[in-house]
């Protein structure tokens, strides 16, 4: 076993950890199957939980995060020191739920008195727990440095680190889990009057975060959230100006449903627009390969190239997968438009004569960065001109 060093070990005063208006169940630890063990301060659900763990870099946003679809299955370890500082209002809510398997952070603050506005309520009314008192910044270099890895927040008390670690190796891997199938609902829901006069955009729901929706509807656009189930003639209704593939969380390699929607959807040429997940889903149906990234993107801070008009934007990202460029067929239509700056990955394709754009980052990302809005009005300019044919 891997003995954690001294410097990881929490404070001994608990409330230097975790804000007494928060509230601390006591010892726990994060063990990961590399046999690497943190003891902690639990402050989230009083049950355990494991999954695959992954790193967020963002300063703002942990609400989003822990309500963001995208993240279910994982343990969110966020670097960013005070978690909880600043509240939380349900408006901002991303899902009905949180769907993380656990949250990792060093401090636990709390900037309000009002219990419902505490993102430990959040957590302990969904049964997820969370963890403080953790160096978050040398567990991301420790990730960094040795890959995604499985791990494991035990119950508070317990305190076995060897049957920790043993629990840490028995947690499912990310890859043979089918996670839009927990996230994705199963029934159609249109939002919008038939009275407006904008646009009708389907969107199939692989794990669907609310502020796409609202960025839709901003722009005039009606929605139609679909079950990713949707069959080709439900997605492609004649009322249907353009279809939204939405972001999610899982492998691409395990949704050949999809990949045949998207393939017809394509087929049929109306405006397409596909988020994260959907981004991969329409690679894959234009006959590229997509692989698992040593430890993936997560953060707000990415920066990513336009490559047909050279503009840089720092995007929010959220994804274990890519899109292997040189494996998109050439007879496809479609070409890589934007590629990572930090390690040169794909992160968007568009097709050379079909209204059709897909972007790896998420440009809706709440509570930001916003310089990849413009992707949406692309998107609905082109769905409104169908609308008007």
């Amino acid at each position: 076993m891997i003995e954690t060093p001294p410097r990881l070990l929490p404070a001994v005063r608990s409330s230097a950890i975790v804000d007494p208006r928060v509230g601390d169940l006591g010892p726990a630890l994060l063990a990961l199957e590399d046999g690497t063990v943190f003891p902690g301060i639990a402050f989230g659900a009083d049950e355990p939980a494991g999954g695959d763990l992954v790193v967020n870099t963002s300063q703002t946003g942990y609400q989003e995060v822990c309500t963001d679809p995208s993240y279910a299955g994982q343990i969110v370890v966020m670097t960013y020191p005070l978690i909880g500082n600043y509240g939380r209002l349900i408006d901002d809510d991303q899902s009905v739920r949180p769907w993380l398997r656990a949250l990792v952070v060093a401090n636990a603050t709390a900037a309000v008195l009002d219990d419902i506005r505490q993102l430990a309520t959040l957590l302990r009314g969904s049964h997820v727990p969370a963890i403080a008192g953790i160096d978050t910044r040398a567990l991301a270099r420790h990730l960094r440095a040795n890959g995604s890895l499985r791990g494991i927040v035990t119950e508070p008390g317990f305190m076995d680190r060897d049957e920790a670690v043993d629990r840490a190796r028995a947690v499912p891997r990310w890859e043979d889990q089918d996670f839009v199938g927990e996230v994705s609902p199963a029934a159609v829901t249109d939002i919008g009057d038939e009275s407006e006069t904008g646009p009708l955009i389907g969107i199939v729901d692989f794990g669907l975060k609310a502020n796409i929706v609202r960025g839709l509807r901003r722009r005039g656009a009606r929605v139609r959230i679909l079950p990713h189930t949707a069959t080709v003639d439900l997605a492609l209704a004649r009322d249907v100006d353009g279809l939204v593939l939405s972001p999610g969380p899982g492998d691409p390699a395990r949704l050949a449903g999809p990949v045949g929607l998207a393939r017809a959807i394509i087929a049929d040429g109306r405006p397409l627009l596909g988020i994260c997940l959907g981004h991969q889903i329409v690679a894959r149906a234009a006959g590229a390969e997509t692989t698992r990234l040593r430890f993936g993107h997560h953060g707000a801070n990415h920066p990513v190239r336009d490559v047909d008009s050279g503009r840089v934007q720092v995007t929010a990202q959220n994804h274990e997968v890519q899109v292997v460029g040189d494996s998109l067929p050439s007879r496809s239509g479609f070409h890589v438009s934007q590629v990572n700056l930090n390690d040169g990955s794909v992160e968007g394709l568009r097709h050379a004569t079909l209204p059709i754009e897909t972007v790896q980052y998420h440009p809706e990302g709440a509570p930001g960065p916003l310089d990849a809005l413009a992707v949406f009005d692309r998107f609905v300019a082109a769905a409104t001109e169908r609308r008007g044919r």
